[in-house]
């Protein structure tokens, strides 16, 4: 609903009735109250019949039945007439040469045009705060809006990832499975509000080709962190760990995340709580970040209670409780 920028949108009740006692009292002739309508812009096609009346017989008609006549056909000529309607507040407020009362009508004019300038800063004051609270009313209103819509696009890539993620259980191919699943764990860590740079390979100096060999890197808490990720058929052990151990044991302040499909050996996680003694190393089973997206909890908080606990537990793989 739209609020009226000011009272002239329609005159209230009480605001019409002060001016159809005032402007006769302002104005000592009949001509004079058709002059001041004038002069406010009103159309002459909602003057013409009082001008005829008055020119033909001013006896036959009073002021206050011109004024009001006027006023009535300017309320109810609705957004057409609005400027006029402005105009006569207008000048009705700012009028302040009483020689052109009867001096027995001077200081009820007076006290009429006062009335009428305080109805007017009243009702001003009134519009403003209801348009301040249409205004904040709307503001809230957009930021609902936004919220929703924010819900809705994370839903929506959740659901996304989460479909994408699903698929890979049908995909046969080892190597199709893996490069996917980069993508999609990388796609996840963005979702999450990780800082995420994605899969590289480092050369040899001697032209010796690839010598590693990085699934990506994350930033938790300001600390960086080497991810590798495994989907195979039998539990990651020993041999298929060290890589990754020695990659981060070999790097400055970083620390290790190693995802997998099908788990660990009891040596490879022997080896990770090893490690401890020196960086933070963190073992995931894929399986346990497929239930966070089925619960819709939060990755980041999933991945800062795994790093807490290999701290203060020395447990790199710590399972949280589902």
């Amino acid at each position: 609903m739209q609020i009226p920028s000011d009272i002239s949108y329609h005159y209230p009740p009480e605001l019409l009735e002060l001016l159809c006692d005032v402007i006769p009292a302002l104005f000592r002739s009949k001509q004079g109250v058709i002059d001041f309508f004038v002069g406010a812009g009103v159309p002459n096609k909602l003057l013409i019949d009082w001008k005829t009346k008055v020119k033909k017989d001013r006896d036959s008609v009073k002021k206050h039945e011109i004024a009001r006549s006027i006023l009535c056909r300017l309320n109810g000529a609705g957004e057409p007439a609005l400027a006029f309607r402005r105009e006569v507040i207008k000048r009705i407020s700012e009028f302040d040469d009483f020689s052109s009362c009867y001096d027995n009508d001077r200081l009820k004019a007076q006290g009429l045009v006062a009335q009428i300038q305080k109805v007017v800063n009243v009702k001003d004051s009134f519009t403003r705060i209801n348009l301040e609270r249409e205004s904040e009313r709307k503001q809230r209103q957009a930021v609902y809006i936004a919220s929703v819509q924010a819900k809705q696009k994370e839903a929506e890539e959740r659901a996304a990832i989460k479909n994408s993620l699903y698929k890979l259980f049908g995909e046969k191919d080892p190597h199709k499975r893996g490069k996917h699943l980069e993508g999609i764990l990388n796609s996840l860590f963005l979702f999450a509000g990780f800082l995420v740079r994605e899969a590289f390979t480092l050369k040899g100096d001697g032209g010796q080709g690839i010598v590693e060999q990085i699934d990506g890197v994350v930033e938790i808490d300001g600390m960086l962190y080497l991810v590798e990720m495994k989907w195979w058929d039998k539990p990651i052990g020993r041999q298929e760990i060290a890589p990754h151990i020695v990659s981060v044991l070999y790097r400055g302040d970083v620390g290790g995340i190693f995802i997998s499909y099908s788990g660990f050996s009891p040596a490879a996680i022997e080896d990770a709580k090893t490690g401890l003694a020196h960086k933070v190393f963190v073992l995931t089973e894929l399986q346990e970040i497929v239930q966070v997206i089925d619960r819709e909890a939060e990755l980041k908080a999933f991945f800062k209670e795994k790093i807490n606990r290999a701290k203060s537990d020395r447990n790199p793989f710590y399972k949280l409780p589902r």
